[in-house]
């Protein structure tokens, strides 16, 4: 059983549901309604980078748990500098759109770097505890599985915020830039919780989270 795979493909559906929840709350947001249709192919190209940058963390932590050595900070800043491969076949696909983004390493990479070493954390006893047989409920108690779980949304958030600072909207949209930004984070910042006190409770309520531990 791929148990890296089938948590990349979890985290998937995670960061999915966080876009597309981010997306609905900005469009109740009037200013904001009238910039989202040029910024919603960006948010779209977004979360699947993020999703693959998420899928190499997780693999790494994997190939840690082979080798017996849990994850560390050495390895954090290796997948801090692959990343941005990623970064720039993302920057590709955002060219076709009418908006332009240059990268602000200078700010993203601090945050990159505390969510790539909690993710790895993170994704190693998942599946540290589904190798043994353990179930995630078994492996967390809810409260902490919750403050994980919205401790790397909220930095996912203060990323995408960060990066949304350097969209350059075309005409009249530019003014909405900053105003963007600060609804953006506070969107994010909302569904992050939502989110994860959803996830903890259904893993910790139903029975049937018992499919969260591949064999």
């Amino acid at each position: 059983m791929d148990r890296a795979g089938a948590l990349a493909g979890l985290n998937r559906r995670l960061l999915e549901a966080f876009s597309r929840r981010t997306t609905s709350a900005l469009r109740e947001i009037l200013p904001l309604r009238v910039a989202l249709p040029r910024i919603e192919p960006f948010l779209a190209l977004n979360v699947a980078k993020e999703v693959r940058k998420d899928a190499l963390v997780i693999r790494r932590a994997a190939a840690s748990l082979e080798h017996g050595a849990p994850p560390g900070a050495e390895l954090a800043r290796q997948i801090l500098g692959e990343v941005r491969e990623v970064d720039r076949e993302f920057l590709g696909d955002v060219a076709r759109f009418p908006v332009r983004i240059e990268i602000p390493y200078a700010r993203i990479d601090p945050l990159r770097l505390q969510r790539i070493e909690r993710g790895l954390d993170l994704a190693y006893r998942i599946l540290e505890s589904w190798r043994s047989g353990r179930k995630l409920r078994e492996a967390f108690a809810r409260e902490d599985f919750e403050r994980r779980l919205r401790e790397l949304l909220v930095l996912y958030a203060q990323e995408t915020q960060a990066l949304s600072h350097s969209v350059q909207l075309p005409g009249i949209l530019a003014a909405l830039r900053e105003r963007l930004a600060r609804g953006l984070l506070r969107v994010m910042n909302a569904a992050a919780a939502q989110l994860a006190a959803e996830a903890a409770r259904a893993v910790h309520r139903r029975r049937s989270a018992g499919r969260l531990a591949p064999r």
